[in-house]
């Protein structure tokens, strides 16, 4: 008997109980399912490799749901239990059958289906052609270092029962992909305690399992990937969206330093009320420099987070990058974001102030170590690696922020910055995160409107937010 032919033996025999065994060890699967739902947008079109009687597929609530298992009695248990659903027997290393699949997909699922494929590499060069640019590929598997407690809990029927499989690190996982021209988004290590314990579990997966080092011994694994092959070159149309307050010196020189770097540029000034004559300028300018696409927009509220709504929800243009008026981000270096979004290198760009030496009074010394300790949490926090949050210039699609916007009740109304609220954003859609070095120069004109302290507690606050909603399940 083949090896394929032992995994259908083994999984129809398991059909009936698949569910029991789920149900019994409610309070794993309940944390499974629920950051699979985290990573998952409801809605979706969501293909499941390996979907066994269709309960994960189910929990995602999927716009259109496809569950492909090798088992004939894993599929018939699923048509009967989730009739709105699709589901096909078949195997998953199949050319016909992955061709034959209604992609693309936005999700493709590979939950605990790894270790019984032939060859890893070959499956995921296949899965190209069930993707879109934006498909993301959500991989969930035990890790490694529990082998052999897995094998005693099957003995002692704790656990579901298994025959021989690969093991992988995610390291292994993360090589195939990249093999395979799939690039990693973000990854995470979950239930140091898979049990309940009268709420031990619960305690020590939220506040020591997450912490570094020790989340790596926990039992599930989770890697996110997203296609290169589909990415092409585009010439896109950008808006520049530049929140000012009292920076009338700053508003000239920012359309004069900006280069002309896609065909189709539009500059979005939001005004915040100043009082030095900055809405006058605006106008002034505007008059100056008729040949360019400038627009203006007065706050109704306060703060820069305010400011970059009310910018990017009257942006046209295709990618949208915010410019700090105080110009210590040289407005030079903007190509260089735009260059990276167009050639896919990511889909949230970031600059970065704490690569290259910055002028002597560009950011004071309490700043600069609070912004270093600050992106160590948030790399954390994120699983994405991030080392300067509160850089003003970041850089997204018009599309990708109008998901954000979709999804925005998740978090909530609560960055009066405007950094947060796309970082979370980004986060959770899983896009894919570059930062981009810059030269960070000092003020010319004006004050920082930035108080070290007060910011810093809200800054603090944000982090106890952030471990909230991202690593408490």
């Amino acid at each position: 008997m083949t090896h394929k032919e032992l995994i259908r033996e083994n999984f129809d025999s398991l059909a009936k109980e698949r569910d029991k065994w789920i149900d019994k060890n409610s309070y794993f699967y309940k944390n499974d399912y629920g950051y699979m739902k985290f990573l998952i947008g409801k809605d979706s079109r969501v293909l499941e490799l390996g979907s066994g009687t269709g309960r994960l597929l189910k929990e995602l609530n999927p716009s259109y749901g496809v569950g492909v298992d090798l088992s004939r009695e894993m599929v018939e248990t699923a048509t009967k239990l989730y009739p709105d659903l699709n589901f096909i027997q078949g195997d998953v290393e199949d050319p016909q059958l992955i061709s034959s699949l209604d992609g693309p997909f936005d999700f493709i699922v590979l939950s605990d289906v790894l270790g019984y494929l032939e060859d890893i590499e070959v499956l995921f060069d296949m899965l190209h052609q069930l993707c879109h640019a934006d498909t993301r590929i959500v991989i969930a598997y035990y890790s490694w270092r529990w082998a052999p407690v897995l094998k005693l809990g099957e003995k002692l029927k704790l656990k579901m029962p298994s025959i021989n499989m690969s093991w992988l690190s995610t390291d292994d996982t993360i090589n195939f992909l990249n093999l395979a021209d799939f690039e990693l988004v973000k990854r995470e290590w979950k239930q140091l305690i898979p049990r309940s314990m009268f709420g031990i579990g619960s305690f020590v997966n939220n506040f020591i399992g997450s912490l570094p080092v020790i989340r790596r011994l926990a039992l599930r694994s989770y890697v996110v990937a997203r296609p290169m092959k589909s990415i092409e070159i585009k010439s896109l149309s950008t808006t520049v969206l530049i929140p000012c307050r009292n920076e009338k010196g700053n508003i000239e020189n920012a359309i004069k330093r900006l280069p002309q770097f896609c065909n189709d540029l539009e500059v979005i000034y939001v005004e915040g009320n100043s009082q030095d004559g900055t809405l006058d300028e605006i106008y002034r300018v505007m008059d100056k420099y008729p040949e360019k696409d400038i627009k203006v927009f007065v706050q109704d509220g306060k703060g820069k987070g305010d400011a970059v709504r009310k910018g990017f929800d009257n942006a046209r243009g295709d990618i949208l990058m915010i410019l700090d008026a105080d110009l210590t981000v040289p407005p030079e270096d903007l190509p260089k974001f735009y260059k990276a979004i167009v050639s896919g290198k990511g889909e949230y760009i970031n600059g970065t102030r704490l690569v290259y030496p910055m002028d002597d009074e560009a950011m004071r010394f309490l700043n600069f170590w609070a912004n270093r300790t600050f992106s160590v949490l948030f790399t954390w926090l994120l699983n994405q690696r991030l080392t300067d949050t509160l850089c003003g210039t970041k850089v997204l699609t018009k599309k990708n922020y109008e998901r954000i916007v979709a999804n925005r009740s998740y978090f909530g109304d609560f960055d009066p910055f405007g950094d947060f609220d796309l970082i979370f954003g980004a986060s959770k859609l899983n896009l894919k995160m570059t930062e981009i070095p810059i030269r960070y120069a000092e003020r010319k004109y004006g004050e920082t409107q930035i108080s070290r302290f007060r910011h810093g507690v809200l800054l603090l606050k944000m982090v106890l937010f952030a471990f909230k909603k991202l690593k408490i399940t």
